[in-house]
């Protein structure tokens, strides 16, 4: 199965008879078990800044977006998280924020010595499209991790939802230099966003294959009324036939797909999956591929206000509340709660490809190298 073709991917994508579903489900936390155990890692997100520079066309954050209070943490309010997340057993923090020049590099790098010289925590950074030099300081501050989802491969699709910074290299060319930095580094995609094709969600499992990425990402297009793609004044034309449901049934089936290629990466299941289906989202995301959970610790009075999408899950959960949540639904699928940073597998099984798939992978690679 890991060595699926991409017409076998999007037979799966298409894919509605749930015994066919529960089949690719099945292989899909088998390899899970297989490649990176029972444990089920926490991971403390800090939501540092609502503040972006940027105009994505689906993000609340948007600099368009005037109705938005914006936030920056206090460097002590985010020490006081780090010291929180420890305290709870949590093996990593996720230091988030829109793309906000006013986090400097000096002040990120700072903030990542203190963490990682006053604790046992790994320190994944998600700041962006930044520059090779902040992420080289970065990476020598002590950075393990650094998340940066590319959201769709479809080039042409990106290009309309994500309109250029000046400067930025592009998002597949970054996680290319962010492995060569030696960081772990994680993209992952957003499922149903409008104008998304069955052939480009599948293209997005291929991707992430070809960039053996550490750390995968998947969770559903949920609208912002106070953006071009979600108040519908922005509609990328695909046939009605091809687009892509923001489903959570499709939202798992990309899961298990990326475990299937990418079988020792780390894979959430999501907080935008939990939003979507707050009683069972985050458990069905688990029982079909993931293996990591990040519990929010950005203080209450902040959460609201980092409003990439709208009715995010579990923003007036305490930390504490949010913890013992997690770790109950963890333990009721028999699994347990991971300890240490808990980084991906040093030794990957190896992967091979059947007829087609070398050809498809060496079109991704060149993908990989024209998007700057």
């Amino acid at each position: 199965m890991k060595d699926l073709t991409q017409s076998e991917i999007l037979d799966w994508l298409r894919e509605t008879r749930p015994a066919r579903l529960h089949e690719l489900y099945e292989r899909a936390d088998r390899l899970r078990k297989q490649n990176v155990g029972d444990a089920v890692h926490l991971r403390g997100l800090i939501e540092l800044s609502s503040h972006c520079v940027r105009q994505c066309m689906y993000c609340g954050l948007r600099r368009g977006n005037r109705a938005l209070a914006r936030y920056r943490m206090a460097e002590s309010e985010i020490l006081d998280c780090a010291r929180q997340a420890e305290s709870l057993g949590f093996g990593t923090v996720v230091l988030q924020a829109g793309e906000d020049p006013e986090l400097t590099a000096d002040w990120i790098k700072e903030i990542v010595r203190w963490i990682k010289r006053e604790t046992a925590l790994a320190v994944t950074l998600s700041l962006g499209e930044r520059q090779h030099h902040e992420l080289k300081l970065w990476r020598s501050a002590g950075a393990d991790r650094y998340l940066l989802r590319f959201e769709t491969s479809d080039a042409e699709l990106f290009r309309i939802i994500h309109p250029r910074a000046n400067g930025a290299p592009g998002r597949l060319h970054l996680l290319k230099k962010l492995k060569e930095l030696g960081y772990e580094a994680g993209g992952g995609v957003m499922v149903g966003i409008p104008g998304q094709s069955y052939e480009s969600l599948a293209q997005d499992v291929l991707t992430f294959r070809a960039l053996d990425l550490d750390m995968i990402g998947i969770g559903p297009y949920i609208p912002h009324a106070a953006t071009p793609l979600g108040s519908g004044a922005l509609r990328p034309a695909i046939d009605p036939l091809e687009q892509a449901p923001a489903t959570e049934e499709m939202v798992y089936k990309m899961v298990a797909l990326a475990r299937i290629v990418c079988p020792t990466a780390n894979i959430p299941s999501t907080t935008a999956l939990a939003t979507i289906n707050r009683t069972h989202g985050r458990k069905r995301g688990l029982s079909v591929g993931a293996n990591v959970v990040m519990p929010n610790l950005t203080p209450v009075k902040y959460r609201s206000l980092y409003q990439i999408y709208p009715a995010k899950a579990c923003i007036d959960e305490s930390a504490t509340d949010c913890n013992q949540c997690l770790r109950g639904q963890i333990h009721s699928l028999g699994r347990f709660a991971g300890n240490g940073p808990g980084g991906r597998d040093a030794i990957e099984p190896a992967i091979t490809f059947q007829a087609g798939a070398s050809s498809q992978l060496v079109q991704l690679q060149a993908q990989v190298s024209h998007v700057r």
